[in-house]
Order: structure tokens, then sequence, then C-alpha cells
């Protein structure tokens, strides 16, 4: 498995990561051969948050680690915290309605949370999970000192902020900001339409990012693609999907060339830009994911990936 410096933190990490936040709702049995099958694949990064499954998909993770006989130095665990649920183990301060919250003692309750679900004593890495408007940056270095300094995290990352919500976090903190989690794929490409449409008055130059994606680069502060087979944010997966049947021509006459599959050459879409991305895989089912994880091994053509972003709807000016 090709790895990555996880924002120049030194951690190496696959390129590859799966996230499970659907695996709440699965059998002990199907959660442990999800497990399983990207452990075969050399993947051992894991993604989770408190959210999920209002922490049922963290601790369905953790049953299947244990039951795949998987040694804790053996894999990076990663976790998210900071919203709040009317439901379930997230709300366990009794306040109705959901909400963001990223007070120092709601981010270390998250943290110690999180890790008794995964029964370990430390994750590799936190993100605080989307943007807080309320946020008081000097409490989120608080929590994030004392959480590094009690050796129950390593490292920390956001997700779905823009640069400047960034830079006002990391003026405040003694750790380096190492990832930050944004939809990206073949059907998501804001961050790459913006950069191509430059200067032009059209839709696709309308940045809603705030140039996220140079400013990562820059900052050498790896994305981690959430959603890579999603088209809108949560409208369906656009892989064998009639609605987009010119997409799915050329992915299949791509992945006929390279040997592999439409699943894997989506994956290579992501993996061929030149930021050096992580894919967050969410699928549960085993044949996908091993599609998908073999997406690494393809590199594209410059041209190729033009073929594909051009039939996914999208132009150049």
């Amino acid at each position: 498995m090709s790895q990555i410096n996880l924002g120049g933190s030194g951690l190496m990490v696959p390129t590859i990561a799966l996230g499970a936040m659907r695996m709440g709702d699965k059998t002990d049995a199907q959660a442990q051969e999800v497990v399983e099958t990207v452990l075969s694949k050399g993947v051992n990064f894991f993604d989770t948050a408190d959210i999920y499954g209002n922490g049922q998909s963290t601790s369905k993770l953790a049953g299947a680690l244990k039951a795949a006989g998987v040694q804790r130095e053996d894999i990076i665990l990663q976790s998210k915290g900071g919203i709040l649920s009317d439901k379930g183990p997230v709300a366990e301060d009794g306040i109705l309605g959901p909400r963001y919250e990223f007070s120092k003692e709601h981010l270390i309750a998250s943290v110690d949370a999180e890790l008794s679900r995964l029964k370990t004593d430390y994750l590799d890495v936190f993100l605080l999970h989307r943007p807080d408007v309320l946020m008081q940056p000097e409490e989120i270095a608080a929590a994030f000192d004392t959480l590094s300094t009690a050796g129950k995290v390593k490292h920390f990352g956001v997700s779905n902020m823009n640069p400047w919500q960034i830079e006002l976090l990391q003026s405040v903190l003694d750790q380096k900001l190492v990832a930050n989690q944004l939809q990206f794929g073949v059907m998501h490409t804001g961050m790459v339409d913006a950069g191509l449409h430059v200067n032009m008055a059209d839709s696709r130059s309308v940045d809603h990012d705030g140039g996220i994606l140079p400013y990562s680069q820059l900052k050498n502060m790896t994305i981690q693609a959430w959603s890579p087979f999603q088209y809108g944010m949560f409208e369906g997966h656009f892989i064998d999907n009639d609605k987009f049947p010119e997409l799915n021509k050329k992915l299949q006459e791509i992945a006929d060339k390279h040997h592999s599959t439409k699943n894997g050459i989506a994956v290579a879409f992501i993996l061929t830009h030149p930021a050096n991305m992580q894919v967050i895989l969410g699928s549960m089912t085993p044949s996908r994911l091993t599609e998908m994880i073999d997406g690494r091994d393809v590199q594209l053509s410059h041209q190729e990936w033009y073929d594909i972003y051009f039939a996914a709807g999208n132009d150049l000016p």
C-alpha cells in the first residue's frame, strides 16, 4: 500500500482509509468481514466519529478489530468530535437539539468517550468535526494541550474548514493541524472547478472553499476526501447510476484500458491529483471495497483525468 506523510507530521499513513460511518447497523460478522477485507489489502487506517450511529459505529469498529485479532500498534485510529445530537451518547449533557460544540470540556469528553468505545488508550488523530461558529480558539488550544499531554491524542486536524478558519486556530495552537476532511470526488469537484475558472463570471468560478486546495498544498496539510462516490452531498452514488450514463461509460472505458474497474478508476481520479490526498472509503461491501482499493495502483494520464472530469459534466473556460 502506497503511503503519505500525514500533514508532514511524520506519521506515515496509507493513501486509502476505511470510514466507519455506516458500520453501526452491520452485524458483528459483517463488520469483521469489512475490517478483514481492507486489512488484507494493506489498509490499516480507520476513521470514525462520536456522532456516527450515535457512538454505535465506533463500538462496532472496535469489536471488529478485536475479532480480527488486530494489535493496536499495527493500526491507525482517527476520530472526530464536536457535533452534538439530541440522541445517543454524544448528548449526555441532556440539552435537546443538535449543535456544534468546541468547548474544552466537550472536546475532552468526546475523546474520552471514543477511547472507551474503541477500548484503547490513545487516538493517532483527532479532528474537529465541522466548524463551530461560536468556537473560542483558546479553549480548543487548552483542550488539545490537555489531550496531548495526557497522551490521549498524538495528532490533530479539522474537517470542512476554510483557510482562514484554520489560520485562526493554528495561530493559538502548539500542535500543527495535519489534516482537513473535505468532500472531493468525481462528482464533487468544487475545489478544482474554482481553480480552473479563475477570473471568469460563470457558476464554476465561484469559490465556495476559500482556496482550500492550494492552501492545503502550501501548508502541507493532508486533504482527506470523504464521500468520494457521492453526487451532491448524500444524494447517492454515481457508479452504475442511470442518471450519469456518459460518466459511467467513460469510467468503464478507462477501467478496461487499465485492467481495473469503475470503482477503482474513481479512486485513481482522486489519488492522481498532486495534492497527495487520502481517500476515505465508506462502503461496507467487501467486493466494492476491494475494487476501490485496487484503484491505488492505477496512474491516470492527464488526458484520462480530464476526460473523466468532462464526462462528469464539467467544462474548461
